[in-house]
């Protein structure tokens, strides 16, 4: 038994060996087509990327026709170079630099020699194209803007590059792939399925026909639509409203989370990057170190969020039962909260109570509350956990979950982070008390401000914010559909409300008011300082507001923040009461506030630190971070001097 068990062990194996080569080599050849094979040429049928729509319909981005020149280097034979690159603009050196390119990729696969040509590029060279052996064209769709504006929303396209063409089996050589914006979010979606078809050729390499009647071929699937939940109008008038400023605007649909606008200044017009010249213009915003226009402000800019915040430091002094609506604190131009300790206030009367307290903003009353709140209990790293809790369940200091590409946690303070700044210990609620003004270590992105708003005005919750409305047949992910409840009861909101209402009829904000609108807002204003030659050197405030309206049944929830732009009420409040006149009634009708702020140019603040390297101006801040903002004209992409602004201490 044992003389004959080897044997057949053996002959068993060769035997499966040899069927198993019989069905590769004759039966199935599929394996042909996914070798180097010289003898089959691979043609893809690249498919139209999804159009994109705005919540109403209309089109924001559509295609238009393009044409890739592809080479495949061991094909190149006997060609007239000068011609060749006469034809297509481009040097000698050039043309021996992307055929070396090309080899190194392989010398007997396609590669993308020259990219996006349009139709008058292409037609000369079209013409002649068949004296260049070796050379071909892949057509291609490329974004047609139908809108000179959301630029930062939108993303753009580009060519893939090598490491991504190693790890994902559906991209090669010169494919294009959503970059930033909703193309990145959803390129799967938008970039379709492209189609590939096998072509025999014979011993002189010539094309006789589809390889096994084109069994293996397939279709080219288009790229789905999908229809934003921006307001493109909106959108455009809130970027024509931020020329000459910094900043963002953020605004939501308080009872879904999806983004009505979502505005960054500067900007640029998303057409310069399509075409042969988008790796110039590319190159031109990605270099500017004054603008940073390619930085989306309103979901990476991290701000101190200022008097906003003093909503939250009365709702969970209400929530923790420290105060309530009748409690009073008695400021006088500011209060004493230790030895040599003076936090200022503005211009009000003594007495202040909760609701009187939100619409003159008054600094006292807040920090009484704080220092409340810590105090009630023994343990201060117990207590700043207990209150930080509470201000994350409003989705902050966290990523949000929203379906852009990029974003920033922000920051709020736990124990962790004072025993790291006092690891001696030492620290009470005195120490920490600008907290709750919206100071001290507290930072948020203006998305956060607007997403705080909405669940004030949805009186204890919010959803997730989302920038997708619809997908042509599909649905969009469950997650934005989730009601997220915050810590405090729902009982504490309405007194709250009713100050942030009395903001815009007696406080603060009370030259903004829009007739016919119920306004519920808060001014802020936060302090900006940076070191300058070695010296702490505070520069002018950013102006920050918060809104949502109407007043009952919310349809909008906006922040704005314009950096080095003075009091809340000052560009700030003007242009979130025009936002949301302009959301609600599709028409203006505070044309004074219009006007004023189109003619408003920061330019000049902005300019104050143009000679100033970006090593010599360093933000001072308790965590030591670093964070520059700078500006150039709206839709322009030429360098300027260099500018550059903090976010406060």
């Amino acid at each position: 038994m044992r003389k004959i068990l080897l044997p057949s062990l053996i002959i068993i194996a060769a035997s499966l060996l040899v069927i198993r080569i019989f069905y590769l080599q004759i039966i199935d050849d599929s394996f042909k087509l996914k070798s180097e094979n010289n003898a089959i040429k691979i043609k893809y049928d690249y498919p139209e990327r999804g159009y994109i729509y705005d919540r109403y319909g209309k089109l924001l981005v559509a295609n238009q026709a393009s044409y890739d020149i592809m080479v495949i280097p061991r094909e190149i034979k006997n060609i007239d170079t000068l011609e060749f690159c006469e034809l297509l603009n481009v040097t000698k050196e050039d043309f021996i630099k992307k055929i070396e390119k090309a080899k190194v990729y392989s010398p007997r696969l396609p590669s993308v020699f020259l990219a996006q040509l349009n139709k008058s590029e292409f037609a000369a060279f079209q013409e002649k194209m068949r004296k260049f052996e070796g050379f071909y064209f892949q057509k291609r769709s490329l974004r047609d803007y139908e809108v000179d504006y959301g630029a930062n929303i939108f993303g753009g396209i580009t060519q893939v590059n090598e490491k991504l063409v190693a790890s994902n089996p559906y991209y090669n050589s010169g494919d294009l792939i959503g970059t930033q914006g909703v193309e990145e979010s959803y390129e799967v979606t938008l970039r379709g399925i492209k189609g590939v078809k096998y072509i025999q050729k014979d011993k002189y390499n010539r094309e006789i026909g589809s390889y096994k009647d084109g069994k293996y071929d397939t279709v080219a699937v288009q790229g789905e639509d999908i229809n934003l939940t921006i307001d493109a109008e909106l959108q455009k008038y809130g970027e024509q409203l931020m020329i000459n400023k910094r900043g963002g605007i953020v605004a939501l649909e308080p009872k879904t989370g999806e983004i009505l606008a979502l505005v960054t200044a500067p900007s640029y017009d998303p057409g310069i990057l399509v075409g042969r010249q988008r790796s110039k213009n590319y190159t031109l915003l990605y270099h500017d170190s004054i603008a940073k226009p390619l930085y989306d402000r309103g979901l990476l800019a991290e701000y101190p969020p200022g008097s906003p915040f003093k909503i939250l430091t009365g709702l969970i002094g209400l929530q923790e039962g420290v105060i309530n609506e009748n409690t009073t604190f008695f400021c006088h131009h500011g209060f004493s909260y230790g030895r040599g300790r003076f936090m200022k206030c503005h211009n009000h009367p003594p007495a202040q109570q909760l609701h009187n307290g939100i619409y003159n903003s008054c600094n006292t009353y807040f920090a009484q509350a704080y220092m409340l709140t810590i105090n009630k209990y023994n343990n201060p790293a117990y207590a700043v956990d207990v209150w930080s809790n509470h201000v994350k369940s409003f989705g902050l200091g966290q990523y949000m979950g929203y379906d852009l590409p990029t974003g920033k946690r922000g920051n709020i303070p736990t124990s962790k982070t004072y025993k790291k700044i006092y690891p001696n210990g030492g620290w009470r609620s005195t120490t920490i008390v600008s907290n709750s003004i919206g100071q001290g270590e507290v930072l948020m992105t203006p998305i956060q401000l607007a997403n705080m708003m909405a669940t004030i005005a949805n009186q204890g919750h919010y959803f997730t914010p989302h920038i997708i409305k619809k997908i042509e047949g599909e649905k969009i992910d469950p997650k934005f559909e989730v009601k997220h409840e915050t810590t405090i009861d729902k009982k504490y909101f309405p007194p709250i409300i009713s100050g942030l209402f009395d903001v815009y009829n007696k406080g603060t904000a009370s030259r903004l008011r829009v007739e016919g609108i119920d306004i519920c807002g808060k001014t802020g204003t936060a302090e900006n300082f940076a070191k300058i030659n070695g010296k702490r050197t505070q520069l002018k405030d950013h102006s920050i507001f918060v809104a949502f309206a109407p007043k009952d049944n919310p349809k909008i929830a906006i922040a704005v923040m314009i950096e080095n732009g003075g009091f809340g009420a000052t560009i700030a409040g003007p242009i979130a009461s025009l936002m949301i006149e302009k959301y609600l009634r599709k028409k203006i009708t505070r044309n004074d506030l219009e006007i004023r702020i189109l003619n408003t140019s920061l330019k000049d603040q902005y300019a104050k630190l143009g000679g100033m390297s970006e090593a010599s101006l360093i933000e001072t801040t308790p965590r030591d971070s670093v964070m520059r903002a700078k500006m150039i004209k709206p839709k322009e992409i030429k360098t300027t001097k260099v500018d550059t602004t903090q976010k406060k201490q």
